[in-house]
């Protein structure tokens, strides 16, 4: 019965609202994170609504020759 409670909370976070997966958000240079970003990133979209966050830098990357 656990198991099968798991699957539904599962299958609901993932049809849930605006949800776009953490393919979508790693593709685009995120990071999905629970609860809240950490300093020096913002929330750009959510990986599962509303738990998993998906979190980007503030600043770019820069790659010195």
């Amino acid at each position: 019965m656990g198991i099968l409670v798991l699957v539904f909370m599962f299958i609901s976070l993932t049809q849930h609202g605006d949800a776009h997966g953490p393919d979508s958000c790693n593709h685009g240079g995120g990071l999905c994170r629970v609860g809240a970003c950490v300093s020096g990133e913002y929330l750009a979209q959510y990986c599962f609504e509303p738990i998993i966050l998906c979190c980007r830098n503030l600043s770019p990357t820069t790659t010195e020759s």
